[in-house]
């Protein structure tokens, strides 16, 4: 399926993409190279072309981008798409899986948008992408940890963007609602079945249908008056 650019996005751009490497963040990765962009994938996995990083780990970050910014140059553009999503009742969630989704959801975002928000406010553009969830909204059961993470992500977005906003660095979210990916693998059949018989699409999304809402987001100037929103592509599981 192929991915639409939009009219006004300027190609040419320095993009990092996390969690690049497969699921949502793989299809905007490829979306921004299809529309002329240099694409740096940082992933946890690392190999074929990207470059690794733990976004738990501020050390692994800050390595991550200064390399990143040695093979694209100053970004211009960050998606923070990286994630992690397992299943589990609060009342048996542990403390290591609390922390472990909290880390690697809402503090990864944070350390990565850190690492690029000086030089895009020093050169009076830039735009952040973060993937939240539309579970950030309406939670989910077995998925308190997951939902809580992803609604820090949006907290995080609104806050910031007002922080950036006078320098034209433009601050949004993406919350996908269930998407076909690996990160879904580690969640119950049964869980997946009861979730696709709520939408009313009834089935789940696919990543090149997210991809395009980052372009737009990204897109001058489509997402010029974007700022601090969160969009939902999300089969009608949330209508806001």
């Amino acid at each position: 399926m192929s991915i639409p650019n939009y009219a006004g996005a300027p190609s040419g751009r320095a993009v990092v993409v996390t969690g690049g490497a497969s699921g949502i963040g793989l299809a905007i990765a490829d979306a921004f190279r299809d529309n002329g962009d240099t694409v740096a994938v940082l992933d946890r996995a690392g190999g074929n072309g990207s470059i690794h990083v733990d976004v738990a780990d501020e050390a692994s970050v800050k390595a991550a981008f200064a390399e990143a910014r040695q093979r694209v140059g100053p970004i211009d553009i960050l998606v923070n798409s990286a994630g992690l999503l397992t299943e589990s009742p609060l009342e048996k969630m542990s403390l290591a899986m609390w922390n472990e989704t909290i880390t690697v959801d809402l503090t990864g975002v944070f350390l990565c948008c850190r690492e690029v928000v000086a030089e895009m406010r020093e050169r009076k553009w830039g735009r952040i992408i973060n993937i939240a969830s539309q579970l950030a909204i309406k939670g989910g059961v077995g998925l308190s940890h997951y939902s809580a993470a992803k609604a820090g992500v949006v907290g995080l977005s609104k806050a910031l963007a007002l922080e950036v906003a006078p320098d034209n660095v433009l601050v949004n979210c993406i919350a996908p609602g269930p998407i076909e990916t690996p990160l879904v693998e580690g969640i119950s059949e049964d869980w997946k079945a009861a979730k696709r018989a709520e939408l009313p699409l009834g089935r789940f999304g696919t990543p090149v249908e997210v991809a395009p809402v980052a372009l737009l987001l990204a897109s001058d100037p489509g997402g010029n008056l974007f700022l601090g929103q969160t969009l939902g592509p999300n089969s009608g599981d949330v209508m806001p």
